[in-house]
Parts: C-alpha cells; sequence; structure tokens
C-alpha cells in the first residue's frame, strides 16, 4: 500500500486594489471558519492550509482545491485575496512583521536580518516512514533529485517590484539561513545526532523545528519532510510534484531496505545544483549530479520519471504524474506564467491580478 501523504501550502494575502502583500492573515484566519485546517505562519503575511493524510491523489487534490478555494473565500470576505507565489511580487516586506508568537520573537533576536525577506510560500510534502533514522538514510538518497525538483515548482522570479533574474528567488533568500538547503549526506544515524547536537551548540537550532533542511525527519510526525519547492500557482502542478515526491521516497525506502545509504554527493556540488535550477527553472541546462555535466532541464525531469516509474505506477499515480510532468515542461512552471504575463505590458499589477485568479482556477 503506498504509504500516506500529508500537505502543506502557504499563501500570500494580497490587497486586491494595490496588489501588494498586506499584513492581515488575521483577518482571513478568522474568517476562514469552513477550512478543515488553516494556520498563520511567521509573517502577517502569509497562511498555511493543511490537508488531513491521505494515500490517494485524487483525494488530495479535492482537499487541496476546497483549501484554496475557501481561503480565498474568506479572505474576499475581508476584501483582500490570497495568491500562491513562493514571495511577493509586490509590497513593502522589509523587515516582514511577524505574527503573535514567542517562538517568533525569539527567533528575531536569535537570526535578526536573515528574518527580513521571510515571507516565502512553499509546499510541504510529508510522506510517512517506519522511524527517524528511516527518514534520515530517505534524504540522502532524495539529496541528488531536489534541484530537479526546485526547476519543476519554481514559482517566484518577482520580488517587491523587480525580476530577480532567478525563476526561483525563494529557493536563493532562504539559502542564506544556517541550517537551510539541502540536508547533508550522514552515513550513519549518530552522525546525524551528533551534528544536530553540534548545531544546537552553535546556536544555529532554537529547537528541533528550526532544521530547515528540504529533506528532514518530521519533528513531530513519522515522516519525511520534504520541503524543497515553492508553492506551485496551478494545484494540478502540486498534485504531479507531490506524486513525485512520494514514489522518491518509496524508492528511498526500498534502497535503504536493502542496506543502501544513498549517494554521498559533496554538498558543494549539490549546492551549485541548487542555484542553476532556482535561476534557470525549466528553461536552460541543470547540473546532472551523477555526471557533472549540464543537461537540458526538462531531460532530468524525465530520468526523475524514469527512476521512480515503478513507484508510480505502483501508487495508481502514473498516467496523471506523466501526463502532469508533460504538461509543466510544455509550459513551464509558474515562474514561466509569471514571466509569460509581465512580458504583454511590463506592468507587475497585471501579475498579481492573474496569480489570484489562477490560485483558485
Amino acid at each position: 500500500m503506498a504509504p500516506l501523504i500529508g500537505i502543506e501550502e502557504e499563501y500570500l494575502v494580497v490587497d486586491p486594489r494595490t496588489r501588494h502583500v498586506t499584513p492581515r492573515a488575521a483577518e482571513v484566519l478568522a474568517a476562514a471558519t469552513d477550512v478543515l485546517d488553516v494556520a498563520h505562519e511567521i509573517t502577517r503575511f502569509q497562511v498555511e492550509a493543511r490537508t488531513p493524510p491521505s494515500a490517494d491523489l485524487d483525494e488530495l487534490g479535492v482537499q487541496l482545491r476546497a483549501a484554496r478555494k475557501e481561503v480565498a473565500a474568506a479572505a474576499r470576505s475581508c476584501g483582500l485575496a490570497v495568491v500562491a507565489s513562493g514571495i511577493p511580487v509586490l509590497g513593502n516586506v522589509v523587515p516582514a512583521p511577524l505574527s503573535d508568537d514567542v517562538r517568533y520573537e525569539q527567533g528575531r533576536v536569535l537570526y535578526r536580518a536573515l528574518q527580513d525577506e521571510i515571507s516565502i510560500c512553499a509546499l510541504h510534502v510529508h510522506v510517512d516512514v517506519p522511524d527517524e533514522e528511516t527518514a534520515v538514510y530517505v534524504g540522502n538518497h532524495l539529496r541528488p533529485w531536489l534541484p530537479t525538483l526546485i526547476a519543476l515548482a519554481a514559482n517566484s522570479p518577482f520580488f517587491v517590484g523587480r525580476d530577480t533574474g532567478y525563476a526561483s528567488w525563494r529557493v536563493i533568500s532562504w539559502g542564506r539561513w544556517p541550517v537551510s538547503g539541502a540536508p547533508p549526506y550522514f552515513p550513519s544515524f549518530a552522525d546525524y545526532e551528533l551534528a544536530l547536537r553540534a548545531l544546537a551548540e552553535s546556536g544555529a537550532l532554537m529547537d528541533p523545528k528550526t532544521v530547515f533542511w528540504d529533506a528532514r525527519p518530521s519533528p513531530k510526525l513519522p515522516t519525511v519532510e520534504v520541503r524543497v519547492a515553492d508553492v506551485p500557482l496551478d494545484v494540478n502542478d502540486s498534485l504531479t510534484i507531490i506524486g513525485l515526491i512520494r514514489a522518491l521516497v518509496v524508492t528511498a525506502l526500498a534502497d535503504v531496505a536493502r542496506g543502501d545509504r544513498g549517494l554521498p554527493v559533496p554538498s558543494e556540488v549539490l549546492r551549485a545544483a541548487y542555484w542553476r535550477a532556482a535561476r534557470d527553472g525549466l528553461h536552460g541546462d541543470s547540473l546532472d549530479i551523477r555526471a557533472g555535466t549540464l543537461v537540458p532541464a526538462p531531460v532530468l525531469a524525465r530520468r526523475l520519471l524514469d527512476h521512480v516509474r515503478p513507484a508510480v505506477d505502483e501508487a495508481g499515480d502514473l498516467d496523471f504524474v506523466a501526463e502532469g510532468l508533460d504538461r509543466l515542461l510544455a509550459r513551464g512552471s509558474g515562474a514561466t506564467r509569471q514571466r509569460r504575463v509581465h512580458a504583454r505590458d511590463q506592468n507587475l499589477h497585471h501579475v498579481v491580478d492573474d496569480l489570484i485568479e489562477a490560485t483558485v482556477a
């Protein structure tokens, strides 16, 4: 049986008249009474919707669409809107206004100006695994494929009024944090525990929840949490990426059961692959980490599907995921759409308008 999946999607609250992000998330949350699980995030620009665990990708799609629809309706009732974008397109966001939470204030003291650009929105995918040690080894196997997921999900080219030149500025901005980005390779669970103790001693961690690696054992659930992707603009893109992530985890679980703890890709090489994927997205070349050569990003995306094809097929998702991947590669990610809208008249207001519409389309 395919393992259960739980999803978290983060959205930005915007004023539909100015098209700027606005720190009124609390009003949206108060109005979102029909959403199963919606919560505040670190800044007052953001809200997060969560799905109940499910093994069925179709069911997750129903839940995600319903959550987006209800959160958007709650925002409209307050004269606001929500957008699925990895980072704010317009607005005065530096420093970001933090939500009322003692923990967030503690983070401001610890992380200081790193909090200034924390208004970022991601897709988090929880996949059931037997235990924390297995989650660590699964993370080892996921590492080489994380840049490809970045390219597929890229949806943050504009940041507060300018084109960054990147398909995912969220990945670049977030990568400055001390415990973020791709996880290190851990040859043993003891090495993982030793690293966490050292990170805590250094002051880089407030607690286990501030281990922000893009694939990590969840600090509170028996899952591996994959948090590498910008929040996609299109729910179907979210589901395609979710299906690929679950299949990556299932494939890794089989490898770990055979005693394979993953390929020890050097962190410097993986960091460069991250940078390239965040810059170019699906339009350009990506680094084939195993070969150390550049290949077209769509080629790596298809290699990812080939790598996990048996697991996707076993889950009953092969047709949906393959068609979703074809669609993504043909029309591009959310970053492509944002730039396409902007190219019409160079007006970022129209980019935000399109994000508002497409978030619930």
